[in-house]
């Protein structure tokens, strides 16, 4: 699979997780002392992830190297925050696709 398809693939998985996450938030939130215990191990790991896939998708000239891998994620996650509208996890997924077609370099 190219880089650059991997990294697609990461990121609507990533869609998928952020609604899962979604989904037992309210049930997390009950966790005596917070959540924040449950959430603190995913984020370096979706740092370190987002980071390997950007980078051989750079490496291997599918992608440009003048942005941050977290402004994905940031623009995902933004989806995210009215996961309450209907149909949102659709709009993140195309969203995806819009990001991807965006962080490619330009053509000469």
């Amino acid at each position: 699979m190219p880089p650059v398809e991997a990294l697609r693939a990461w990121m609507l998985l990533f869609v998928d997780y952020i609604a899962a996450k979604q989904l037992i938030a309210p049930l997390l939130n009950t966790v005596v002392g917070g959540p924040a215990k449950v959430y603190a191990g995913s984020g370096d790991l979706i740092k370190a992830a987002i980071d390997r896939l950007v980078g051989r998708a750079v490496l291997s000239g599918d992608m440009r190297a003048d942005f941050d891998p977290l402004d994905l994620l940031r623009a995902l996650v933004g989806v995210s925050n009215v996961a309450s509208a209907p149909n949102w996890a659709e709009s993140a997924r195309r969203l995806v696709d819009i990001l991807i077609a965006g962080s490619r370099p330009p053509v000469s």
